[in-house]
């Protein structure tokens, strides 16, 4: 992948090479590149997340394939890179939310839960005899501080953004989040945004199957998962 200069430093996690870089920190970067598209777009009010579903066989089954999940009543995440990864951190999450529920007797920031997340990550990038995890995990919530879209990459960075994408094509999504996003945007104008940053990144046969949509709205602040009808309702729009 970095050629065969590259090759003698990417045997053990712990090693730089001369130009500073970690390769087994940017391979597992590689892997979150690699994942379905996922578009998180927030507007003064709500944040929705859209998110492909990539079936590998007509036998399977989609209905059994996660790509967005809920952590606690105001969080959603969706996940690009390796699965498995992904639903152990989610797992964890999960634990920290509850734990914050039950030790302060409300829910938890999302700035400090992505930290936290973060924090687990970085552990696993500078100790040998384990490796990066090989995903991203892409947070939308609401919460005391407002409309919240956060990412965890899996070198420990994470960060806010009004509208972000990420996994395969997500170059072409941010270029049209930039190009399209609006702050004062309604409730539909957003969830358009997201569906329209999808289509125009995967194509339109693409984006009329296995797409999963979520949403948290300001009115109750409670996270929502679409059902096929509802996200059929919304393609419409914009196809």
């Amino acid at each position: 992948m970095f050629g065969a200069a590259g090759r003698a430093y990417d045997r053990a996690l712990t090693v730089f090479s001369p130009e500073g870089r970690l390769f087994q920190v940017e391979y597992a970067l590689e892997a979150v590149r690699r994942g379905t598209l996922a578009v998180a777009v927030k507007s003064k009010e709500d944040v929705c997340l859209a998110a492909q579903i990539k079936v590998a066989s007509p036998l399977m089954d989609a209905n059994s394939i996660d790509k967005i999940f809920q952590i606690d009543d105001h969080i959603g995440v969706a996940i690009s890179g390796l699965h498995a990864d992904a639903r152990a951190l989610i797992n964890y999450a999960r634990v920290q939310a509850q734990s914050f529920r039950l030790t302060y007797d409300e829910p938890v920031r999302l700035n400090m839960l992505t930290k936290t997340i973060a924090d687990l990550k970085q552990q696993y990038c500078q100790f040998g005899g384990v490796r990066p995890w090989g995903c991203a995990l892409f947070f939308i919530g609401i919460d005391a501080s407002g409309t919240q879209i956060y990412t965890t990459s899996p070198s420990g960075i994470y960060r806010s953004f009004k509208a972000y994408a990420i996994g395969t094509g997500e170059a072409t999504a941010r270029e049209y989040l930039i190009d399209n996003y609006k702050e004062n945007m309604t409730f539909d104008e957003m969830v358009d945004l997201a569906l329209s940053t999808l289509k125009e990144s995967i194509g339109e046969e693409a984006i009329k199957e296995n797409i999963r949509l979520a949403w948290v709205k300001g009115e109750d602040k409670k996270f929502y998962m679409c059902n096929e009808q509802e996200v059929e309702e919304f393609l419409t729009k914009i196809t």
